[in-house]
């Protein structure tokens, strides 16, 4: 069977906006090392995880409250044959109101049929499905801490 985009998918007891707004926040819940600014259409910023895992994304899309569209312009990955394969890919955000709070769904598009999506589902299950979801319902995420250099989000 043809493994499916990564999808994950909660709810929190938050407004939209707060939702939006945490998932703006990089440095807060997915890497401290980071680099450019993630919240306006066009922005560019960079991921860094030491020597593994290094992604820049091009906000391609970005509607308060509703739905945010990153598109994977740059990618390196060292434990895969084809280090740029997320490259093209887009990483979705959608956010709706509910009677519970904000659902907030999280589509890796593109990921799917690529060498690395066991171990990239591992990684989004822990910075999506737990520290995205602290930051939001808690106020403190758990990004990844590397001291291989800086933020310089903005």
């Amino acid at each position: 069977m043809e493994q499916k985009d990564y999808i994950s998918t909660f709810t929190v007891k938050a407004t939209p906006h707060d939702v939006y707004d945490a998932i703006t926040r990089v440095t807060e819940w997915w890497t401290e090392n980071t680099e450019g600014k993630s919240t306006a259409v066009d922005d560019v910023f960079t991921v860094t995880f030491g020597d593994i895992h290094r992604t820049t994304q091009r906000i391609a899309e970005a509607k308060p409250g509703q739905r945010a569209v990153w598109h994977v312009t740059k990618c390196y990955l060292n434990f895969v044959k084809d280090t740029a394969e997320w490259e093209g890919t887009d990483i979705v955000f959608e956010i709706a109101p509910t009677k519970a709070g904000t659902r907030m769904t999280m589509t890796h598009v593109g990921l799917a049929g690529l060498e690395c999506i066991d171990d990239c589902s591992k990684g989004w299950d822990y910075y999506i499905g737990s520290s995205l979801r602290k930051l939001i319902s808690t106020g403190k995420g758990q990004p990844d801490a590397s001291k291989s250099k800086k933020s310089k989000l903005k």
